[in-house]
């Protein structure tokens, strides 16, 4: 195996080395060909190619951990409470996961890739006498079940943000993600802070960048519900909308009654969703204002009415009659 570094400060993920294995075939084909003169030769040539694969097995960056002044801030952003599960993904000598412990009460684990970074870590919740609240595991991060977590932190390298980034979509709608210093490319965050940081770059001083996204619901395609008409026999308004969606940016069209209607103000914040329709029901434009939570194809929450025949807030469900064909990123 093959290690390929995470950043300055951050673990190696492993990867398969398949040239060494290849390697190995080819010496032991050697000595049929030149013979037992050559075997001090090829242990020499062996003994070489051990040792890169050894320098291969260490991270190819030094580990320089995440200043105390930025795991505040990461901590800050996410509003992390002692109700919540946070997974620290390259936990270097596990600063982020203790703090939050012993400061917030969080409970959490960590995992690199360098045992002596676990260990450290180890050692480190041991002294802040979280034990109860944390672990800490050498492993690698694209292995690790992230699906307990409501929060992830990490420091690593854009290239593997991104490698990542298909598997964070896939976590519960409002699982917070915090980044050190790198993005992830067309995500763009739902918040982000630039530090001046006294303590990075070995005291030396330097910026820091802190990102922050929440993991948007799933919400592309065709949503229908019905709502009173508003007069005592009029019959209820069937409402029609189709999103599209990429990230947590939505757009989309709406029909009631089978005639167009405005909608806008779409947002989407992990699972909850809020709109705007402005149509005319019969007696001028009214102005519906929906909220709700979304769980896989359904929708719950209110709507509010207000126009000048038509006021009152109504409770609101929706189904998705047809979900998307298309992902949440079309990259």
């Amino acid at each position: 195996m093959r290690l390929v570094p995470g950043a300055a400060g951050r673990p190696a993920v492993s990867e398969p080395y398949s040239h060494l294995e290849g390697a190995i075939i080819v010496l032991r084909m050697i000595p049929r060909v030149f013979g037992a003169c050559r075997r001090v030769g090829l242990c020499a040539v062996l003994l070489v190619l051990c040792a890169g694969a050894a320098r291969a097995q260490e991270p190819r960056v030094p580990y320089v951990p995440t200043p105390r002044e930025v795991v505040d801030r990461m901590l800050q952003m996410a509003k992390v409470t002692a109700n919540d599960y946070l997974i620290d993904l390259g936990s270097g000598d596990g600063r982020i996961v203790v703090t939050a412990a012993s400061k917030l009460g969080t409970r959490g684990f960590g995992v690199d890739i360098n045992p002596v970074r676990v260990t450290e870590a180890l050692e480190n919740a041991q002294k802040a006498g979280v034990t109860d609240k944390v672990a800490f595991y050498q492993r690698d991060l694209f292995q690790t079940d992230l699906s307990q977590a409501t929060v992830i932190t990490m420091y690593l390298l854009p290239r593997v943000n991104m490698e990542l980034r298909p598997k964070l979509l896939d976590l519960k709608p409002g699982t917070r993600i915090v980044s050190h210093d790198f993005s992830m490319d067309d995500w763009k965050p739902d918040a982000s802070v630039r530090l001046d940081v006294k303590e990075k770059y070995g005291n030396a001083g330097g910026q820091s960048d802190v990102f922050l996204w929440v993991v948007p619901a799933k919400v592309a395609g065709n949503w229908r519900w019905e709502l009173p008409g508003g007069g005592k026999d009029a019959k209820p308004l069937v409402y029609e909308v189709v999103l599209s969606q990429t990230f947590q940016a939505v757009s989309g069209s709406a029909t009631i009654g089978g005639r167009m209607a405005a909608l806008q103000n779409i947002r989407l914040t992990g699972g909850e969703m809020q709109f705007t329709i402005t149509a005319d029901l019969g007696a001028g434009p009214v102005k519906q204002e929906f909220k709700g939570t979304v769980e896989g194809d359904a929708v719950s929450g209110s709507a509010m009415f207000s126009g000048a025949r038509a006021q009152g807030r109504y409770e609101w469900n929706a189904i998705r009659a047809a979900p998307a064909q298309q992902p949440i990123t079309t990259r």
